[in-house]
């Protein structure tokens, strides 16, 4: 498939807004996505699981589909499997505090974690007193599995990591992880937020008991996440909320939650998120994931190869392209990351990230202050690169030190 030609699926690019370089953060929607969403409202706006009426049949015919979506795409065979959430870090926080741990549990993490898979763990530290323990990663961000196998030495209860990182983009070997976690009796848990958009995942290969990651970042629509569980660890997780839809019979002095996915997801769910969702996972699907990464890497390349003289220009993280994913993290000197994207955006309209993206363990412990950001996706260009690295060059040429 040429992915180029994809680029008029998104009117966010057929009206020439600019050149959107911060997909990591949040991605656009083609047109199918969008139909989507406006079908859930203008004809069958109800809710599902509870009205028996030909719209609540519809709705609910419509949730079954987008479990059976996320089963296949992310190849395992049981669509219950796939509970819907806000986004990753509700999912990340609905599996920390459903894991009933206790004080002296011990948890992995990488020194590298995004806050959604970090506060979480300090704050049952302070709740409950469990133990903290981090895998650290080299300087270009990778994992040293050597110390991440000195981590799982004398008991450890989970272990929770990063698929992929939103500022160096490497991608952590996780089913080497989960494998060596689940020889130690250890719970794997895996941040998948930047890898799910870019990469095939295949969590039968990978073998996780739990995974998480946002809709929003893969194309679907805002407030959108998934929390994948087996089977038999979503029967024993307890559920974050309490409700409706999560009960199956309630007495006044007992109640008997409903059987998962259903005990997961309390009150009425965002029902065209949902019809989005799968939308989303159909175009993706039709894309390729293969064909995703191969073009992601095409641009990074590009980007590399078209920003590597500039001076004053310092990556965060690998300098080999390949090993970066769709991000491209950097310091010009003379110049914080907030300065650099504003005048990337008033000078030509392009639009990445700037500050400590949510990942503020990752740059207290490399010494980093912050990162400028640009990431790419499937519906980005040759273009929008060589405009980012020639306004880039401006903006450090006239302005750097």
């Amino acid at each position: 498939m040429d992915i180029s030609s994809l680029r008029n699926d998104f009117p966010t690019m057929r009206n020439n807004r600019g050149v959107y370089l911060d997909s990591s953060c949040q991605s656009l929607r083609p047109d199918s996505v969008i139909k989507a969403i406006l079908g859930y409202y203008n004809e069958y706006p109800s809710c599902g699981g509870r009205s028996v009426h030909a719209m609540g049949a519809k709705v609910s015919t419509a949730v079954d589909e987008a479990r059976e979506s996320l089963a296949e795409f992310f190849g395992t065979d049981d669509p219950d499997c796939y509970v819907f959430c806000k986004n990753a870090t509700e999912a990340l926080n609905t599996v920390a505090f459903g894991l009933s741990l206790k004080r002296g549990d011990t948890i992995v993490t990488t020194d590298s974690e995004h806050n959604s898979n970090h506060v979480p763990w300090l704050i049952l530290s302070e709740e409950k007193g469990t133990k903290r323990r981090y895998a650290k990663t080299t300087e270009e961000g990778e994992l040293d599995l050597e110390s991440f196998k000195e981590c799982m030495e004398n008991g450890v209860k989970v272990v929770s990591v990063i698929h992929a990182s939103n500022v160096t983009g490497c991608i952590m070997p996780v089913a080497e992880i989960s494998e060596i976690a689940h020889d130690a009796g250890a719970k794997v848990i895996i941040d998948g937020a930047q890898a799910a958009p870019h990469i095939k995942v295949d969590l039968d290969k990978i073998d996780p008991d739990f995974y998480c990651l946002s809709v929003h970042k893969m194309l679907g629509p805002s407030g959108m996440g998934v929390l994948y569980g087996r089977s038999e660890e979503l029967a024993n997780l307890r559920p974050l909320s309490y409700g409706g839809g999560t009960v199956g019979l309630a007495t006044y002095d007992s109640v008997k939650l409903a059987p998962p996915p259903d005990r997961f997801e309390a009150g009425l769910q965002d029902y065209a998120g949902i019809a989005g969702t799968k939308a989303a996972l159909d175009y993706l699907s039709k894309a390729g994931m293969g064909n995703v990464e191969a073009w992601d890497k095409r641009l990074m390349r590009q980007m590399v190869g078209e920003t590597e003289d500039i001076k004053g220009l310092k990556l965060v993280g690998p300098t080999d392209p390949d090993r970066r994913g769709s991000v491209f993290s950097f310091n010009v000197e003379g110049l914080s990351p907030h300065d650099i994207a504003m005048m990337l955006d008033n000078i030509d309209g392009i639009m990445i990230r700037s500050g400590l993206h949510c990942a503020h363990p990752f740059f207290e412990g490399k010494k980093i202050e912050g990162s400028a950001r640009a990431s790419v996706y499937l519906y980005n260009n040759e273009e929008d690169v060589s405009r980012f690295s020639a306004t880039l060059r401006k903006v450090a040429e006239a302005f750097g030190k």
